[in-house]
């Protein structure tokens, strides 16, 4: 099934009071689902035990000693991985680059594609200006939050 059917059908999904909605086309089965909106959901809390003692452990120096993980990045704005999956630079595997460094981008232009659950979802500029950074490498794990290109 083609990526933008899909962003269509999480706009539908958006747009109107469903909870939830399967298409099949074929033998492709795509199934959106969503908490409605105003609903909290909790989570259980884990249950600590604790079968022995354990030995006082020396605890390293606080987070806020330590540097910014954005730190060594160049100036500009940081497009981050909205998920976790496989960074792919390019369409296919004897494709060129969706981009390189110093190429200029508009936003909404496609900077790579991350692969997840056997999905491929764009990943896709939310701001116009120059690549300046590509931080990951083709075929490299990516996890949620990671900063992918720096874009300024």
């Amino acid at each position: 099934m083609d990526l933008r059917k899909i962003k269509k059908l999480i706009d539908l999904l958006e747009e109107s009071n469903l909870a939830e909605l399967e298409i099949k086309e074929g033998e492709e089965v795509v199934r959106l689902s969503r908490v409605p909106k105003g609903t909290v959901t909790v989570a259980p809390a884990p249950v600590a035990m604790q079968a022995a003692p354990v030995a006082a452990v020396p605890v390293a120096a606080p987070a806020a000693e330590a540097a910014p993980a954005d730190a060594g990045l160049p100036a500009g704005h940081v497009v981050k991985a909205p998920m976790v999956g496989t960074f792919y630079a390019s369409a296919s595997p004897g494709a060129a680059a969706f981009v390189k460094v110093g190429q200029q981008v508009k936003a909404g232009e496609t900077l790579g594609i991350i692969e997840a659950m056997k999905m491929f979802n764009q990943i896709e500029a939310d701001v116009a200006g120059t690549v300046k950074a590509i931080l990951l490498e083709n075929g490299q794990p990516v996890e949620f939050d990671q900063p992918m290109f720096v874009i300024g």
